[in-house]
This record gives C-alpha cells, structure tokens and sequence, in this order.
C-alpha cells in the first residue's frame, strides 16, 4: 500500500490510542505494516491472525479510510452525541483557537480537551477525529492564518509585509524565532499488544529521549538560516542567540521579525537594543506567527528531517538539524513574498465576516 506520511502517522496513532478497542487497534497495526511492505503471511503470523483478515482490514482501510477499521455497529443509532456537539466540534475546527491557549491550530486532543474543560461537553479524541474525517477538515494542513485580535493589527501587517516587499536599501532583514520542545523520539519496531485473560497491555512504538529548542534566524534576502540548539527557551539564550545573529552584519542597519514574546521584550533585551540603535525590532501581530517567514522554514525543517527521523538521543538530533541547516545554506534560497498587506487584511475580512456567519449558524 503507498501511504502518505500523513496518513501513517494517523495510523500509529490509533494503533497506540488507549482509547479505542484491541481489535481496532490491531486492524490500524496490519493496515501500518502492509504499507510498511511486509509480506501478507508475515502480517498474519505477527497478528495472529489467518492471512484473510489482513485482506479484508486492507478492503476496509481502502474504502473508507480509518472509519472502516472501526467497530461495526449492530442496531440502533451509530452516534448517541447530540447533534449539537457535532456542530459545536466542526464550527470549533473552522476557527482559530483562543489566544490565550497559545495553539496555533487545534489537534483533535485539544479540540477535546479545550471542549471539556471550557465548554462542559465530553467528547474523546477520537470522535473528533472521526468528525474530521466525515467532513473532510484538516485544521493542521490549512493554509490559512490564525485571526488575530490584536488591535493594531493593521499596523503590524503593514510593516512586516512592507520589510518583504520592499526592504530598506542596503538593510538586512531577518526572520527570527524559536521551535520549542522538539522531541528525539527513537523510533523502534512495532510492540505488539500482549493479553493475559481479559488484560491487555499495548506500548507505543517509540521512546522518548528529552527535547531541545532551536533559535532561528532567516536571511530573508539571502534565503540562508543560523540555528542554535539549546535545552532551554529562556530571555537569557534569546539575547544570546540574538547577538550571534547580528554579528556578520556589523554596519548595517538590522531590521529583525519577531513575535512580540516575553522573552524578547524583557529589560535586558530592551538594553542591548538602546546600546545597538542600528538594530531593529517589528513584531507580528498577537497570535500571528504565519507572518514571520522562518516558521514556513520551521515547517520545512520537520516534514523533511525531523518528522519521520529516528534518534537515540537528544544529541543525535541535534546533529540533525545542524547538518540539514549547513544542507540548506548550501544551495539557500529566499522565500518569495507575494501578497500585499492590502490583500492579507482584506482576506482577513472575508474570514472573519464568515466565521461570525459560520458561529450564528451553528448556535441557532
């Protein structure tokens, strides 16, 4: 079977989820190894089961995707979650998230989440995931932005977008920020689940070696991009990394894109920043870091070597990413920048009018 990455780690996910029976699991584990390439008797022989029920979880996996590894269900309705909490769950996914959750868009456990603590309404994650299904929404591959309530909003947009478009002459624009917590996670081969009567234990299929934060900076000119890893994400390393950023371009004026965070705008930050006028900062808009132009990198940098990777340690993924950023920086290449602050603002119009619609709709 040739599977998307998207797709397998949907499948990882139920075949590890606590939250769905055995069998479900184990039909999403024969489904994962079969696009793994293993041979069908293998799959049976580790399954333990006759090498048709592989044949058949592939027809349901084929024809229906996760739902058709799901329970059949025999009478009665297949939903007993009032309609309501369908709409509640889908105008929710449509939205951007609360600023003060600090999300960028909704995972189907914080959906959940997010729904149970703030709204009262108790759902699993993986109703939400079957909601999603259903209706085709796939909030983490969206390419919209998140609305942001920030009241100079405008102001922001302009500027930022202004710096891509038309850059000060002889300037340097660079696009800074940093990805916290990524996981070394060890791959291993698949556990499979092991029953003692009517107790069953199941294991993920990976290990967790600790988590690193890499600081970033983009050459928004030149394409090219300085990374530091660090274990912590702390005022103290920003202003460190920061200095480490602007020092190949000593006599220049610096124009530096940043999210407006607490770690970059503390006493010590504002300090070195009246000692170094040449320096500038220009936040993006609260809740708005699809405007700084090293997370599209970010995005990059985890789909290509980080998403799939294997590492044993926190230290082999920091060699990870050093060597991919000395990979990029060898053939780097600036982003084009297209959209002018007039279209972003008045596509954030246009979503906002449809999203007030949209939460109308769903209310009545």
């Amino acid at each position: 079977m040739d599977l998307s990455s998207e797709q397998l780690d949907d499948l990882r996910e139920l075949a590890s989820s606590r939250h769905v029976s055995a069998d479900v699991a184990l039909r999403a584990r024969i489904v994962w190894w079969s696009a793994e390439g293993r041979r069908r008797k293998d799959i049976a022989e580790l399954a333990g089961v006759v090498p048709v029920t592989v044949d058949r979880c592939k027809a349901r996996y084929a024809a229906r995707g996760l739902a058709g590894l799901e329970e059949k269900r025999r009478g009665g309705p297949r939903d007993q979650v009032p309609p309501q909490t369908r709409g509640r769950v889908i105008a929710l996914t449509k939205m951007s998230p609360p600023a003060e959750s600090g999300l960028s868009h909704w995972s189907t456990r914080t959906l959940a989440d997010h729904l149970r603590r703030r709204e009262g309404i108790s759902v699993s994650w993986h109703y939400v995931a079957r909601i999603w299904r259903e209706e085709n929404l796939k909030p983490h591959r969206s390419d919209t932005f998140k609305i942001s309530k920030d009241p100079a909003f405008a102001d922001k947009v302009a500027d930022v977008i202004g710096l891509y478009l038309a850059p000060p002459g002889g300037a340097v624009v660079l696009s800074i920020d940093e990805k916290t917590q990524i996981q070394a996670l060890d791959r291993t081969q698949p556990v499979l689940p092991v029953t003692f009567a009517a107790t069953e234990k199941r294991t993920h299929d990976y290990i967790r070696h600790g988590t690193t934060n890499l600081f970033a900076a983009l050459n928004v000119t030149t394409g090219e991009v300085l990374g530091e890893c660090r274990p912590n994400r702390n005022a103290v390393n920003f202003l460190a990394f920061l200095k480490k950023a602007v020092k190949p371009h000593a006599g220049k004026d610096i124009h530096v894109v940043l999210d407006n965070l607490s770690t970059h705008t503390t006493p010590e930050v504002k300090a070195w920043l009246s000692k170094n006028p040449h320096v500038h900062f220009h936040f993006t808009p609260v809740g708005s870091s699809w405007l700084n132009q090293v997370e599209i990198w970010f995005g990059i940098l985890t789909r290509q070597s980080i998403r799939r990777g294997t590492f044993s340690s926190v230290n082999v993924l920091i060699k990870q990413i050093r060597d991919y950023i000395d990979s990029w920086n060898e053939n780097a290449k600036p982003f084009t920048w297209t959209a002018t602050a007039g279209e972003v603002l008045a596509k954030v119009r246009l979503v906002q009018t449809n999203m007030k619609k949209l939460v109308r709709n769903n209310s009545k």
